[in-house]
């Protein structure tokens, strides 16, 4: 998995540590990746593949929209996203991406 560590990155917000963008990882200059974050993204990757990529993006944001109503609230929405809660809950577990099986995300919808 690449990092590139860009003085801009492209979507990302001032609380924003690092993003995932189709197996790579932008982060801000300046700032270290813990191996945790690095994890977390690698989770992302793994979810991305079984979605073909494309398809991972068009349910994040759906998903996203439709917590944003639900909650009234961007981070509260971007919080329970199914895809953020399986890295999130898994993310400190280094043997988990060995023993995931497909589709894991589906059981935090």
């Amino acid at each position: 998995m690449k990092i590139f560590y860009l003085k801009r990155p492209p979507f990302l917000g001032k609380n924003v540590i690092a993003m995932n963008l189709f197996g790579m990882i932008l982060a801000r200059k300046g700032r270290t990746l813990s191996p945790t974050t690095v994890f977390h993204e690698r989770i992302h990757t793994a979810q991305m593949r079984e979605m073909l990529y494309v398809f991972f993006y068009i349910w994040y944001v759906l998903e996203w929209l439709i917590r944003c109503i639900c909650y009234f609230s961007a981070y509260k929405a971007y919080s329970n996203i199914s895809f953020e809660r399986e890295a999130y809950e898994n993310e400190s577990n280094p043997g988990y991406l060995i023993q995931r099986k497909h589709y894991r995300w589906t059981r935090y919808l």
